[in-house]
């Protein structure tokens, strides 16, 4: 299937089909669900328009409510996306990390729509290893999926699709929604992007659209992790940790440029699958940046930021294609009279880092990697901006109450429907819970858990090493200070460990019945 092909195909409800469905679904709205994997806050105009535009994604925000204080609950995509679904932190749905499987025969907020008369659907990348389950319809990508030409299970069917993954999960999310589902149902739509997930391969109009900017370093990226053992123990830094063939895209056709064995194979890989005509405009970008790339010789920081230049380049290219395909999909719903009863989600799995601390990926419990966007529109609902911590764990009541479903006592979320409505809402979460599990792992970084209140986050790395870190995030948001230990920090770190304690206790997480440390 051509990645365009629904560009030209994509068939249109006539006016009066569309206002007659959309009547019949004024009992239930329709949720539209969009999430991108790795998507940083930082890189979304909504939220910082230093970096790059998305109006697409801004029209969310201006037309609904931007979340400015939005977290995950377990900074990892599979983890992330096992939360969204059971409205349940990591150690209650049992998927703590990317090595796990996904209980398909457990709860989850699907299957709850489902028995209250919607169809259900999820397209793009599913990352939980079992099959999805309450979904009348699933398309999803194998594995962590590809750029190009991708391969996909629909229903159990293995599909091989050719085009750019961003442009073909949209097609199938338009076409599902137009011609394939029931209407005279409400629909949920999942729609996972791929993107701007590692290694960050622009669609080929992208490549070509001008010339490569040069990004500001961040005034940490040359951290020399000072006070945070755990943030020394990484292995996601851009200077040594990037591949320049896997990730910088440096694979030369003389083969003269050399990186680590398994990444630079799948970087090759990863060019092989592409066909003629890709591969053509591929080198046409690429190729120069090769020729100077060795001609320059760079080492020490040269070297570091010529990898920063190209990770944001490339990254901020892919976010083009996301964003004007969510342009595509909020058309569809103008074009057919469905916003006017659908509630639109965008959201990421988690945060990322964009060269802050030096570093690519995410995991850790600092700002950049915590924090998530979350922008939603409710036709009639509130605009603006909503500081309310939320956290991922909250998508799945909300979805329940908004379908007028009862939300199962077990879900540890909190419906943001009120927030939405613009309600006033007296009595809400004052801190949230985080746990990280994945140790050892790829990018090294330690099993860590922590309270984050609206100004301090307290965070205890344990398993491996035991070390404790404070922050103030109000003077200082960037995590560089570590504040624990310091004179007259004692009351606080009381207080929050008191808090963090309560925490564990509310979500039932088993670690709190362990030892807490010889630091504590």
């Amino acid at each position: 299937m051509k990645s365009n092909l629904f560009l030209c195909l994509t068939g249109v409800l006539s006016t009066g089909a569309a206002m007659t469905a959309a009547a019949q679904q004024k009992r239930q709205m329709n949720i539209l669900y969009i999430m991108s994997d790795d998507h940083s806050y930082q890189t979304i105009s909504a939220y910082d328009n230093r970096l790059t535009e998305t109006p697409n994604i801004d029209w969310i925000a201006r037309n609904g409510v931007k979340f400015t204080e939005s977290f995950v609950a377990n900074s990892l995509s599979g983890p992330s996306r096992a939360c969204m679904l059971t409205g349940k932190h990591s150690h209650k749905n049992g998927f703590t990390d990317n090595t796990r499987v996904f209980d398909g025969n457990q709860q989850t907020f699907p299957k709850l729509l489902q028995q209250a008369g919607y169809q259900t659907a999820v397209i793009g990348k599913w990352h939980l290893t079992s099959e999805p389950t309450g979904f009348d319809y699933w398309d999803i990508l194998t594995g962590q999926g590809d750029y190009y030409n991708p391969d996909f299970i629909r229903n159990g069917e293995k599909l091989h699709r050719e085009g750019y993954v961003t442009n073909i999960i949209a097609d199938l999310a338009i076409q599902w929604m137009d011609s394939q589902r029931d209407k005279d149902k409400p629909f949920c739509l999942l729609m996972h992007n791929k993107a701007p997930h590692r290694v960050w391969s622009p669609d080929t109009c992208d490549l070509d659209s001008g010339e490569d900017k040069d990004y500001p370093l961040p005034a940490n990226f040359y951290d020399d992790y000072s006070g945070r053992k755990a943030a020394a123990k990484q292995k996601m830094n851009i200077a040594k940790d990037m591949d320049i063939v896997y990730d910088n895209k440096m694979a030369d056709k003389d083969n003269e440029i050399h990186s680590n064995p398994a990444l630079e194979a799948w970087g090759r890989a990863n060019y092989e699958r592409m066909t003629p005509e890709q591969r053509a405009r591929w080198d046409r970008h690429y190729d120069p940046i090769i020729r100077r790339f060795k001609a320059a010789g760079l080492t020490g920081k040269a070297f570091a930021e010529w990898k920063y230049q190209r990770y944001m380049n490339d990254y901020l290219r892919v976010i083009h294609s996301i964003d004007r395909n969510v342009g595509r999909v909020i058309d569809y719903l103008r074009r057919n009279h469905l916003l006017e009863n659908t509630l639109i989600v965008y959201t990421s799995d988690q945060g990322f880092f964009m060269g802050e601390h030096g570093w690519f990926d995410k995991r850790f419990m600092y700002e950049e990697s915590f924090r998530t966007p979350l922008l939603m529109y409710l036709p009639g609902g509130k605009q603006g901006e909503d500081a309310h911590m939320v956290q991922n764990i909250d998508y799945a009541p909300t979805f329940l109450e908004l379908a007028g479903v009862r939300i199962p006592k077990d879900i540890q979320g909190i419906s943001l429907l009120p927030l939405l409505q613009g309600k006033h809402v007296s009595h809400w979460r004052k801190a949230l819970y985080y746990h990280y599990y994945e140790y050892p792992a790829e990018h090294s970084v330690c099993k860590h858990y922590g309270i984050r209140t609206d100004r301090y986050s307290l965070i205890h790395f344990y398993n491996d090493i035991d070390e404790w870190e404070l922050f103030d995030i109000k003077h200082d948001p960037e995590s560089m200070h570590n504040l624990y230990g310091q004179p007259g920090t004692a009351k606080l770190t009381r207080r929050l460990k008191k808090q963090l304690l309560k925490l564990q206790e509310q979500y039932d997480d088993p670690i709190r019945k362990q030892p807490i440390g010889r630091n504590s």
